[in-house]
């Protein structure tokens, strides 16, 4: 390009910046100068791009009152940027303690906590090694508790003597100190194991807060960077907050271990109680089983099996309808086992539901240590419930999902519906049905309806889970896509599906199912087009007055033909005179002609023979091999009525017959 149009296009996008940050007619000039800054703030850009537009106005010699407008402009958008730079920075602090202190209202593993806070000091903070110290009573020293990003096996061991190095200075006068230089800092007395770890970890600048209790320093919380630093006061009043709450999880842990001392003399003190002995042994036996129960993943019988032994009585979990309701509702009020008769009732809750109780029999003086057995034994029953209905209903959801993106045909990128299906333990590519299924036993009443759907899709789902199948919740009913075994049928599968949700929701389920279908990703209606196919076998069902059972198309014969989504006239001939067929080609025979020339004469033997010109004898022995490959009753009305069928759309599909054989 020319000098002189290079210099011109320069010029141009020189006056087009100009116009960015020019007071345009009709907007304050105070609009134009602070927009460059506004575009600079809504991206988030660094401190030093804030110069730029005062920098072009300059160089292009604007006005000085526009740069002036402009420097004004700058300091203030730096201002506003610094402003929400300090509130996120805020808000990240806040939230880091926020979480810290979280972990330490569920205290359960004090080191974990330590580690946490150490951990968030050093991210909050920006530093390359975080560490933690502890005062040893005993030994008269202090060390290394807890570090985050050391490296020097020398450091991390460290221990330093009351009053040495940094830690000591801040342990002596409970206050925070702080060096933007540890080697040259002559405020605290250097040791040649204290300088050595340091120099070893190759730290500089050193922040380090107090952990007190009371008016007792236990140790210290550090923050470092292997490069001089000044920390602001921000930091250290961060880090200082960090401190408080370690202080606070050793203080929760030394209550915790006291309460456990406290615990442990009890115990031993009522070993001394003879008379109490067993009863205290049968509720340590009980918390023992229970936490194994919990631990190995037990399930609700378990525990009340586990209650049976150790209260030598009969535990049952009843389920809420079965239980006495008024004994249930004041066990659930009180939050204590109460007696019914010779029983004892202890309530079972799952958040706002009411399941179920255990059920203590035949103990009217049962002892209170054992009462509390009881209701141990319930609270972890209701623990168990939630935990496999939280599961449970995750699971679910997941798994009704892929199964309506399969049908609704939302989802059509192959690779990420099987990659779902394997996270499910499903098997997209084998051979599956579908299967549609109904409660029975309607009601008036709409949440009892909604309930019993609900319980129907819960129990669907479960089935579908240990299947490696899926199921949802859809048109009143719900939808389950199951694996068909080999050897297994989809009529077998729709009959035991049937059974097994009956049995699980205590009402009749009718089951319809569809023909086996394969390579599910093929087509983008193939689990829709089945699903149709089951819905229609499963009205058909209730039509014909077989409510409450399982059933495929192929079950109906030439009926199931029109059930058949996909006509499967092929699986039907085959099916019905598919033994005749191979038969004839395997020998030659004339079976199949044989079976025509019969039913067109009306089933007559002897007319039969003058059609096909042939003696009686021999339309006589053809009929006997076609009562042997097709079975007795192929005359029945019924079968005969199917073969004639099987025969005509035999004929119609342009299958060839065997040519006749030669005499």
């Amino acid at each position: 390009m020319p000098r002189d149009h290079l210099q011109s296009a320069e010029r141009s996008a020189s006056d087009a910046a100009a116009d960015r940050t020019r007071p345009d007619a009709g907007r304050p000039a105070a609009d134009g100068a602070e927009a460059p800054f506004l575009e600079l703030l809504a991206r988030g850009a660094p401190a030093e791009a804030y110069e730029q537009p005062v920098l072009l106005a300059r160089a292009e010699g604007r006005p000085a009152d526009r740069v002036a407008a402009l420097e004004r402009a700058k300091l203030l958008a730096l201002r506003v940027r610094s402003e929400i730079e300090g509130r996120r920075r805020r808000e990240a602090e806040l939230s880091a303690l926020f979480e810290t202190a979280h972990d330490l209202a569920g205290l359960r593993d004090l080191d974990a906590v330590l580690r946490a806070i150490v951990q968030r000091a050093r991210s909050l903070l920006g530093t390359d090694v975080a560490y933690l110290s502890l005062n040893d009573p005993e030994r008269g020293d202090t060390y290394m508790r807890v570090t985050e990003g050391s490296v020097a096996a020398r450091f991390q061991q460290l221990r330093l003597g009351m009053g040495e190095g940094l830690g000591g200075l801040v342990a002596q006068t409970a206050r925070p100190y702080v060096t933007d230089d540890y080697f040259r800092d002559g405020r605290f007395q250097h040791t040649h194991s204290i300088d050595s770890g340091v120099r070893d970890e190759g730290l500089v600048a050193i922040l380090g807060v107090p952990l007190t209790l009371g008016d007792h320093v236990i140790g210290v919380l550090f923050a470092a960077d292997r490069r001089s630093r000044v920390f602001e006061r921000e930091q250290i009043a961060l880090l200082g907050s960090f401190a408080a709450l370690a202080a606070a999880a050793i203080d929760t842990a030394n209550l915790l271990a006291e309460t456990r001392e406290a615990l442990s003399g009890l115990e031993r003190a009522n070993e001394i109680i003879q008379d109490r002995s067993a009863v205290i042994e049968r509720a340590s036996d009980v918390h023992d089983r229970l936490a194994e129960l919990v631990l190995r993943g037990g399930g609700v019988h378990d525990v009340a099996a586990a209650v049976s032994e150790v209260l030598d009585g009969t535990v049952e979990f009843t389920e809420a309808p079965a239980a006495p309701a008024r004994a249930l509702e004041s066990s659930r009020a009180e939050g204590h086992a109460v007696r019914h008769g010779d029983d004892w009732i202890a309530a079972v809750a799952a958040g706002d539901e009411l399941p179920g109780a255990l059920v203590l029999r035949g103990h009217p003086g049962l002892d209170p240590v054992d009462q509390r057995t009881l209701e141990r034994a319930a609270l972890v029953t209701s623990l168990l419930l939630l935990a496999r209905r939280s599961a449970a209903e995750a699971e679910q959801r997941v798994r009704g999902e892929l199964l309506d993106d399969l049908l609704d045909a939302r989802d059509r990128d192959p690779r990420l519906l099987r990659d779902r299906a394997t996270r499910l333990r499903a098997d997209l590519d084998a051979t599956h049905t579908v299967l549609a299924a109904r409660l029975e036993g309607g009601t008036a009443d709409a949440d009892q309806e909604a309930d019993a759907r609900r319980r129907l899709w819960a129990a669907a789902s479960h089935l579908a889970a240990t299947r490696h199948g899926l199921a949802a919740a859809r048109d009143g009913g719900t939808v389950l896509l199951l694996p068909l075994a080999p050897g297994d049928t989809a009529t077998g599968l729709a009959r035991r599906t049937a059974r097994e949700l009956g049995t699980a929701v205590h009402e009749p389920v009718t089951v319809g199912a569809s023909a086996p279908v394969g390579r599910l990703l093929a087509r983008p209606d193939t689990v829709a087009s089945a699903y149709a196919e089951a819905r229609r076998c499963l009205d058909t069902l209730r039509l014909l007055g077989r409510a409450g059972d399982g059933s495929a198309a192929e079950d109906f014969g030439f009926l199931g033909l029109l059930l058949a989504g996909e006509r499967d006239i092929a699986g039907f001939v085959d099916r019905t005179i598919g033994k005749v067929v191979a038969y004839d080609e395997r020998r030659g025979t004339e079976l199949l002609r044989t079976l025509d020339a019969y039913f067109a004469c009306g089933m007559s033997p002897a007319r039969t023979k003058d059609d096909l010109h042939v003696h009686v004898n021999t339309v006589a022995q053809r009929l006997d091999r076609v009562g042997r490959l097709l079975g007795d009753d192929w005359q029945s009305p019924q079968r005969a009525l199917e073969i004639q069928l099987a025969l005509r759309l035999h004929r119609l599909s342009g299958i060839t017959q065997p040519p006749p054989a030669q005499h």
